[in-house]
């Protein structure tokens, strides 16, 4: 189905996924995209640089009006996502409770086609809060039998990344040594939002029922490398260095007594060093998408683009 005027609706709009991915619906002719987030300065950011969004500022977790969108939308992307905190609650409230309000709203005659946005770490060995609550999440709108598929990413990055390597190049900006920690020889599989969101922008055409794409970067690159790669491919200068394992978990804990959303937290430093790799599917192929090189990537991310400099707010 490639109606331009269906009505696509986009929870968690303001976020990395959210943001790259109306900008391409819109490059693909889509014309009906209404966004729904409840962090008002970076909704503010997408009402600057993509009006054509209709953006509802909402609480997600909270029954209200908002839930009429839902009734009459053609296209669901459920991708609201609480990625960091100190506690298990939020990440309750926004990753299973918000997404049982969103399926409690759809029409049960005609529901939505439902493009639900999971995680890699469903099927990781890490025990915290985000695996629990995706793991919490996908199990929950796999079982209402609604007409969709479950997309499986790792690690992402792209314009607007304000937690993962855009956060990391930015820190590097800022500090005289970027600290590594223990050996960084983990293995990593990051996925370009770029390409995501064409998967996704494919998934609404094509409309597969009842799969589950594990959608890993296609190179595996150790965490040393990947910080190789940003900081030669930005020109920036600061020297690399590897510190114990203990001494990094230290730091972060110290800055998780004083920071209230602290960008980068034990638990997922614990995360981080897990020695796992995720399936890699030929989703190039199953989707008819080109994978983007991760140095090239990386290039498109934080050098040769007009958003490269748009910074979304914690």
């Amino acid at each position: 189905m490639d109606n331009k005027t269906q009505k696509i609706v986009v929870t968690g709009v303001a976020g990395l996924i959210g943001q790259n991915l109306c900008l391409r619906l819109h490059r693909a002719g889509y014309s009906n995209i209404v966004g729904i987030d409840k962090a008002k300065g970076n909704l503010d950011v997408l009402r600057r640089i993509q009006p054509y969004v209709r953006a509802i500022e909402v609480d997600l977790s909270e029954p209200g009006d908002w839930q009429a969108e839902l009734k009459d939308a053609d296209v669901v992307v459920l991708n609201q996502a609480q990625i960091g905190g100190l506690t298990y609650e939020p990440f309750e409230k926004n990753n299973v409770t918000a997404t049982q309000r969103i399926v409690e709203a759809y029409d049960p005659v005609r529901p939505p086609y439902t493009v639900q946005i999971s995680s890699s770490v469903v099927n990781s060995q890490a025990d915290d809060f985000y695996t629990r609550s995706k793991t919490a999440q996908e199990a929950y709108f796999r079982s209402t039998g609604l007409p969709g598929c479950v997309l499986r990413p790792t690690l992402m990055f792209g314009w607007f990344d304000r937690k993962h390597l855009g956060w990391l190049r930015r820190f590097m900006a800022r500090v005289p040594v970027f600290p590594v920690p223990g050996k960084g020889d983990y293995i990593r599989q990051p996925l370009y939002a770029g390409d995501f969101c064409n998967i996704i922008n494919a998934c609404i055409q094509q409309r597969p029922v009842g799969e589950v794409f594990d959608i890993s970067g296609q190179e595996k690159i150790t965490y040393i490398d990947l910080i190789r790669i940003i900081k030669r491919e930005t020109g920036e200068q600061t020297p690399i260095m590897k510190i114990p394992y203990w001494m990094f978990w230290s730091m972060l804990a110290s800055a998780g007594l004083v920071l209230r959303d602290p960008p980068f937290t034990t638990k997922q430093l614990e995360a981080l060093v897990i020695p796992e790799e995720f399936p890699v599917i030929d989703w190039p192929g199953i989707f008819n998408i080109r994978a983007t090189p991760f140095d090239e990537a990386v290039r498109e991310t934080f050098v040769d683009s007009e958003f490269s400099d748009v910074v979304l707010e914690f």
